[in-house]
């Protein structure tokens, strides 16, 4: 019997096509990557990589891209093939790493193959799950450092979900690896079926006769319905004549009481439904924290009970147990008691604002089918694995930090991924509720197969360069970048560039052959005409730019109670300011209260000149401009004041078309126009008659040209972008002392080795920090502080100004942003991007927390919620681990730093 059907026969049931494919590329000594939907089966091919590992006496490293998904590997490697032959290796946790199979990170695997570890030893396989995370923005290249280091005689089992593009990817693959099959697989193990949710109906998506419970009849109309989307079916005309009657009548004017209003139906209803045809349990997606939360106590004041006695007391005896260890106090903040509550009746919420130990805690009593609903955020689709028969869409609209935006069909088609379990349902359920603002024809056109593109986020760093300067020349690490999926796109999308680059000079060349005048040199005429309008333009630039500084300056100026006219509103009436606020880019904005007691935002967009001062008037010393007394109280105040006829503004002169005379520039710019006009004037070519003939051609190829030297500046930035940002990056880790030695050969220092260590987004400020002393001379809470600023980022747009907890922190925090200060300076004169700025917004807390306070002190005054302090505080944690492990001279206070934020609630998640 081969080494397939061997394993093959540990299964009950036989594989699908897909799974043999995988198998046989591994077993015929190819690298695979199977593309293929959640749940459809494919961590079957990564298990194959490491059963043959172990019947071959060799190792296997499988790989996740987060923390959680390698404890659910771990554990089920070790229920497979016994405790004594797996490790797990993540930034928290070391078992058993000598193992022949180790589950890690891959951000540990990358390290090792830096480190040259001698754990690579006798590798066989690499199984990198969920390898599609090598799009993720913040961490996606460091699959891309592993699969172009990896030895090239070790096997790869990557693992995706399905992409619209894994062809290429796999291409990229077969070429690094010295050969891959691609295996694509589009068929779900378990059909899903569309319906829509509006009042008290549930209805297919697609026309399929009536759809009913799990009896023969609704069986069969789910088939049917399954059928008609396969086929690309219109949308059920049903849905769309309720939609269509339900607007008509409303614009006529007929209110909810004719029955023709359209709602969402309410969430007990709607689970009462979803049990009645036995469609729990059901991930509900809710793209808010606090609607995730508020779901939950809706249903639990609705009087919601999805379980059974014997049930609620298993699931009692599981959530104190996993909260044993748990003080009360802080269990009291977490409100654990109306958490556990709903839990024991089957009702949950899932999202990153809670504590790890409670996301945890729901998922394993959702697989263990005691959770029946679960509101959860879109990052539960992301890798843990909590299938359900049904999954529900609150709203297809959500925040992208800017606006709501619509949800792509690839976005709906890895939400509904969840539905449909294997081995226990028939048929997934996805259910999208009624939206106010989309249409169902729109909703209708989401539902399918189609996917997002894999596209590499890879960009060389600080650490990267050292790392690869370790261990090659520079020419060697130059071929590696080369060899990365990020080049091979630049690559491949400058083809169709360069052809087009080619016919527009063959154009080119046709158009100057009409750019002739027989009245004289028509070139050096239109070479004047050229740099005329290059002045005019940029005079007009500097106009704008000037009108924009002199209203920048004026917001900046104003203070609360002064009363303005602003110019540029359609309404110009004087407005009174009640505070100036300034955004993440430092430019100014006035909030004002309008006579109509309305609030008004100012900034440069809205204005056409500096705002005029007109008087001013007293603010309210109680509430603030959200609350309609205090609006009404401004408004009363802004009526009574008087104000000058108006004259003109102080900033006139920056808001028309001239500057002050003063202006050198501007004064040597008009009298070059006024030079080139009258040499234009005189030029022979000027009078000829066929003069607009030969312009038009001329216009043409301005245009052409334009357009062909930005393609040409685009495929240039394509060909070796890594390479040249390699370079920059190089040449300021040289300027900066971490790189010495030949160009060929630079070969990194003390300083440069200590760099090597430190795997964060802002590792050359950090490694600046270090060298200069900064962290030194700190006790253990106000090195966690310090250690914060590196790794924390707030969530919120404006945050508060932040208080200093001792003064060596207010100090070391004032040095740290003169050193990011002329670093990024340096960057910018290299061309590179800008280290992200310091962000203090953890310090207060985390000095609180490692000094030993109680959660709800530690939290108190921040908008923290427990779950991003958890994470927040880990994240300190493994920067804190950094340094104590790299060669920085802190190794005893990061460990004392370390031991102080590792406890509580945080340590119950390592």
């Amino acid at each position: 019997m081969s080494d397939p059907d061997r394993f093959a026969a540990r299964y009950a049931h036989p594989l699908d096509d897909f799974q043999d494919a995988g198998i046989t590329a591994l077993h015929e000594g190819r690298s695979v990557l199977v593309a293929a939907p959640t749940g459809a089966g494919k961590t079957v091919v990564g298990e194959y990589g490491v059963w043959r590992a172990l019947d071959r006496g060799r190792r296997c490293f499988y790989t996740t891209p987060i923390k959680a998904l390698s404890n659910q590997k771990y554990g089920d490697l070790c229920r497979e093939h016994g405790e004594g032959r797996v490790g797990l290796l993540t930034g928290d946790h070391s078992i058993n790493g000598d193992a022949p199979v180790v589950v890690m990170t891959t951000e540990v695997l990358r390290n090792m193959l830096y480190e040259r570890s001698r754990a690579l030893d006798g590798l066989d396989t690499v199984v990198l799950d969920e390898v599609h995370y090598l799009a993720d923005r913040e961490r996606g290249a460091v699959w891309e450092e592993t699969i172009v280091q990896l030895a090239a005689d070790v096997q790869l089992a990557c693992l995706s979900a399905t992409v619209s593009n894994a062809e290429e990817f796999g291409a990229w693959l077969a070429a690094t690896r010295d050969g891959c099959d691609v295996v694509i697989s589009e068929r779900r193990p378990v059909p899903l079926a569309h319906h829509y949710a509006v009042n008290d109906r549930i209805e297919p998506i697609f026309k399929a006769g009536k759809q009913g419970g799990q009896g023969r009849k609704g069986a069969k109309a789910a088939r049917e319905a399954a059928a008609a989307e396969a086929r690309g079916g219109v949308p059920n005309p049903d849905l769309v004549m309720l939609e269509r009657r339900a607007q008509q009548r409303g614009r006529r004017g007929r209110g909810p009481g004719g029955g023709t209003k359209l709602l969402p139906p309410r969430r007990s209803d709607l689970v009462a439904s979803l049990r009645e045809r036995r469609w729990l349990p059901a991930i509900v997606f809710v793209f808010s924290r606090a609607g995730c939360d508020g779901a939950v106590g809706q249903l639990v004041g609705d009087g919601v009970r999805l379980t059974s006695k014997e049930e609620r007391e298993e699931i009692r005896a599981i959530v104190d147990d996993r909260a044993a260890d748990l003080e009360r106090a802080d269990l009291d903040v977490l409100d654990f008691g109306p958490w556990r509550e709903a839990l024991a009746h089957g009702i949950a919420s899932h999202h990153a604002g809670m504590v790890p130990l409670f996301r945890e805690t729901v998922e394993e009593l959702f697989v263990r089918g005691l959770v029946k609903v679960c509101f959860a955020t879109e990052t539960l689709a992301l890798g843990i694995n909590m299938p359900a028969r049904t999954v529900v869409i609150e709203r297809l609209e959500k925040w992208d930090g800017q606006q709501h935006v619509l949800l792509s069909p690839g976005q709906f088609t890895q939400l509904t991924g969840r539905a449909g379990r294997r081995g226990l349902d028939e048929r997934g359920h996805a259910v999208v509720l009624h939206q106010r603002d989309v249409d169902f024809t729109t909703v209708a056109s989401l539902v399918g197969r189609r996917v997002e593109p894999l596209i590499s986020r890879f960009q060389p760093s600080y650490n990267m360069a050292v790392n690869l300067l370790r261990r090659h020349d520079r020419a060697g690490a130059e071929q590696l970048l080369e060899a990365s999926f990020a080049q091979w796109q630049a690559r491949n999308r400058v083809v169709d560039d360069e052809a087009r680059i080619e016919r527009n000079r063959e154009a080119l060349e046709g158009y100057a052959e009409n750019l002739v005048s027989d009245y004289g040199d028509f070139p050096d005429y239109w070479g004047l005409r050229r740099e005329l309008s290059r002045l005019e333009k940029a005079g007009a630039k500097a106009r704008r730019e000037a009108r924009q500084r002199a209203i920048t300056e004026a917001l900046a100026d104003l203070a609360p109670g002064e009363v303005v006219r602003p110019p540029g509103r359609r309404d110009d009436t004087p407005v009174a300011v009640v505070r100036v606020i300034w955004t993440k880019s430092g430019t100014p904005l006035a909030e004002a209260v309008t006579t109509d007691r309305k609030l008004v935002r100012l900034g440069p967009r809205e204005l056409d000149g500096p705002p005029e001062r007109v008087g001013r008037v007293p603010l309210p010393h109680a509430g603030g401009p959200r609350q309609p007394a205090y609006r009404k109280q401004v408004a009363n105040a802004l009526r009574q004041v008087e104000t000058a006829p108006r004259v003109g503004s102080p900033g006139d002169a920056g808001n028309g078309d001239t500057l002050p005379e003063t202006d050198a520039e501007e004064a040597e710019r008009q009298a070059r126009i006024a030079e080139l006009r009258e040499s234009i004037g005189e030029h022979p070519v000027h009078h000829d008659p066929a003069r607009s003939e030969i312009e038009v051609w001329a216009h043409r190829y301005d245009e052409l040209e334009r357009d062909t030297a930005k393609i040409e500046r685009r495929v240039a930035r394509h060909t070796h972008s890594l390479v040249d940002t390699f370079r920059r990056i190089v040449g300021v880790l040289g300027d900066h002392g971490y790189l010495d030695g030949p160009q060929e050969a630079p070969r990194p220092t003390d300083d440069g080795l200590a760099l090597a260590a430190l795997h964060l987004e802002a590792d050359l400020l950090l490694a600046e920090c270090l060298r200069a002393g900064l962290l030194t001379d700190l006790d253990p809470a106000e090195l966690a502080a310090v250690a914060s600023v590196f790794v924390h980022e707030t969530r919120m747009k404006d945050p508060p100004p932040v208080a200093s907890p001792t003064a060596r922190v207010d100090e070391v925090l004032d040095a740290i942003d003169e050193r990011w200060q002329r670093l990024s300076e340096h960057e910018q004169a290299a061309g590179l991007p800008v280290t992200r700025e310091p962000d203090p917004g953890f310090v207060e807390v985390v000095h609180r927390w490692a000094r030993g306070a109680h959660l709800d002190a530690a939290l108190d005054g921040s908008e923290l919620t427990p779950g991003d302090f958890v994470r927040g505080t880990k994240r300190v944690a493994d920067l804190l681990r950094q340094l104590r492990d790299a060669d920085t001279g802190l190794a005893s206070p990061s460990q004392a730093a370390h031991r102080a934020i590792v406890r509580g609630v945080v340590a119950a998640d390592l």
